[in-house]
């Protein structure tokens, strides 16, 4: 399984949410550090979520960052996170 889908697995089977995003974002690190030729070092990841009502921008990170430990143990070096509540506006 691909890394990109072993961290979708993981945020949408603990998270449940309504909307999820994994985007490799890789290519666009090539040549800095922790950049691999093969890819799946650099993601950003949009999520909404239920899970986040009430929960400040620090903790939502926290989680999906425990959540995604081995992942950021191993092979992915940088993790853009951008998650919110259903009921807050923009993007995702």
């Amino acid at each position: 399984m691909s890394v990109r889908a072993r961290i979708e697995t993981k945020l949408t089977e603990a998270l449940s949410p309504t909307r999820i995003e994994v985007l490799d974002e890789s290519h666009l690190h090539a040549g800095h550090a922790g950049a691999r030729p093969e890819g799946e070092t650099h993601f950003r990841v949009r999520v909404v979520s239920a899970a986040f009502s009430g929960v400040g921008r620090v903790e939502r990170h926290r989680r999906i960052n425990a959540l995604l430990a081995d992942e950021l143990a191993g092979p992915v070096h940088a993790l853009a996170i951008d998650a919110r509540s259903p009921e807050e506006p923009g993007r995702p």
